[in-house]
């Protein structure tokens, strides 16, 4: 099982003898492999496990590969303006995001592959003050996990979601005008990072729990110093005809990436 606040790391076997880059260890061949499986990040887990060696491949090119194949929209907007495809916190902490759940204590539930996720833009900005709405802010659709003890009727909904150039957007901006200060026990559980309580910060907006269908003072989210977002809400159980009605008469973008694990 994957530790939800820790990025994606592998126990390292001892320095294999090198024999060239031939076979299997020529990344052109296992961007085929991985190609003909559709990218599978179960399988680049087990394969960046192996030797050091591959872990290095991994980090050069595969996690990258994996964002860019499995989500194209989303990665081509997180990295468009950078030449290198460099992002901030690196490709495998976004890999990781994509599709690993960190769980939540009030739940009791250890982190996991997500089987099916939604990243949305038009979900992003219901998460952005109206003075940071310039911000890029991609945000998952919450995955639901049973309360613990809470008879089956109440669910915690955790979410995540990551912000596009963080160190120049005006959400960093205001929470250093305002002398946010970083989280002492909280970590960011995709690459390690500090973060800051958005809710300590009072940069939570009311339009984030309505999206999320979170009764008021149900949500607390944070953000890594990377622009890694994660939290958890309270869900309200929804009507058919709630279900149905968008949000502030706001349609989801075309371009939202739907993953599957």
């Amino acid at each position: 099982m994957m530790n939800s606040s820790r990025p994606l790391r592998f126990k390292q076997p001892s320095r294999l003898p090198s024999f060239g880059e031939t076979g299997i260890e020529n990344e052109q061949v296992l961007t085929l492999v991985f190609e003909s499986i559709s990218w599978d990040i179960h399988t680049i887990c087990a394969v960046a496990s192996v030797s050091r060696r591959f872990c290095a491949i991994a980090r050069r090119v595969l996690w990258r590969s994996l964002c860019v194949h499995r989500a194209p929209g989303m990665a081509a907007a997180l990295s468009g303006s950078d030449p290198s495809g460099r992002i901030d916190g690196g490709w495998q902490a976004l890999a990781k995001l994509m599709f690993f759940c960190g769980g939540g204590e009030s739940t009791r539930s250890p982190g996991h592959f997500a089987s099916e996720s939604r990243f949305s833009k038009t979900s992003g900005r219901f998460f952005l003050p109206k003075n940071c709405r310039g911000d890029l802010l991609y945000v998952s659709d919450p995955c639901e996990h049973e309360a613990v003890g809470g008879g089956g009727d109440e669910h915690l909904g955790v979410f995540r979601g990551v912000f596009r150039e963080f160190m120049r957007s005006k959400t960093r901006q205001c929470l250093v005008r305002r002398q946010a200060e970083l989280e002492e026990k909280v970590r960011c559980p995709y690459c390690g990072g500090r973060v800051w309580s958005m809710k300590a910060a009072r940069l939570v907006p009311k339009s984030a729990a309505r999206r999320l269908g979170s009764r008021d003072g149900g949500l607390e989210f944070y953000v890594c110093v990377n622009g890694h977002l994660h939290g958890t809400c309270w869900l309200i159980p929804l009507s058919s005809d709630e279900e149905e009605r968008d949000f502030d008469g706001e349609e989801d973008d075309d371009s939202d990436d739907f993953l599957r694990g």
